[in-house]
């Protein structure tokens, strides 16, 4: 036991000191994983527990303009990340298929506008699950929504802590883009309930997600058979399995919401 317990430590230490950016270890939450770990298990007893048990005998909020809010914040802040992502370094100097971590002196404003940025905007995240419940749409808390903004979380602050620029952060811009047309559909069907009823722009928000992590499942995978790239490997065979994982549950979503309903009403 005692052997275990020091092998413990000493992976700790490890992965916590010996090879973290030392450049970013000073910024908030990012020195050590507790503090992040906590809020993420916070976040699960909020919107699975406590949350839901405090809304079961009352009426839901109403929180249109608030989200209306919270959606447009989202836009210029996804957007503010994609700009300095593809500014300082995916359309200047950034290469496709390889590109390491850049330790200059000039890429820790990339690390602070892009990484922490993008970590930030994760954390702020997990409001949708608190809406979700707030307005009693206990339904939409689907394992798939959980466990995607929980994952994110956990890969946005491991960019912050290991690698906070190079070949990962194609993940970063991709994503931030995404979440800009995610979030435009969002405030609009806030300002107007018809486009709710739009039920081919859901399809191709879906289909947005789809192709996004079926984009990064092969930027990974690029970055798993180079021979000779200087960018750790390790994130590659920890995303590699997370977005084929997010591919599959995507498509299941995809077919159940939209291919299998038609089916059904055409044998009808």
């Amino acid at each position: 036991m005692a052997l275990i317990l020091k092998g413990a430590v000493k992976l700790y230490y490890y992965l916590n000191e010996e090879i973290a950016d030392k450049r970013t270890q000073d910024w908030p939450l990012i020195s050590s994983p507790w503090p992040g770990l906590a809020l993420l298990i916070l976040y699960l007893f909020v919107v699975l527990k406590w949350l839901p048990n405090y809304m079961k005998n009352r009426p839901a909020f109403d929180l249109r303009g608030v989200i209306a809010v919270y959606n447009a914040f989202q836009i210029v802040f996804c957007a503010y990340v994609v700009y300095y992502s593809l500014t300082l370094g995916w359309l200047n100097h950034y290469s496709l298929l390889c590109h390491p971590v850049d330790y200059e002196a000039h890429s820790i404003e990339y690390a602070w506008k892009v990484c922490f940025g993008y970590f930030a905007i994760k954390l702020i995240d997990l409001l949708d699950t608190v809406f979700f419940v707030l307005r009693k749409k206990q339904n939409q808390v689907s394992f798939l929504h959980v466990y995607h903004h929980f994952g994110m979380v956990a890969v946005a602050w491991g960019v912050v802590k290991w690698v906070p620029g190079g070949h990962i952060t194609m993940l970063v811009t991709v994503n931030s883009f995404v979440h800009i047309i995610m979030y435009a559909y969002y405030l609009l069907t806030t300002l107007d309930d018809s486009f709710k009823k739009s039920i081919w722009w859901k399809k191709y928000v879906t289909q947005i997600q789809i192709i996004q992590f079926s984009l990064l499942l092969a930027h990974f995978m690029a970055l798993a058979l180079a021979s000779d790239c200087p960018f750790p490997r390790v994130p590659a065979y920890i995303l590699i399995p997370q977005n084929l994982f997010m591919v599959i549950l995507f498509c299941d979503f995809y077919y159940r919401a939209y291919i299998k309903p038609n089916r059904i009403t055409k044998r009808k």
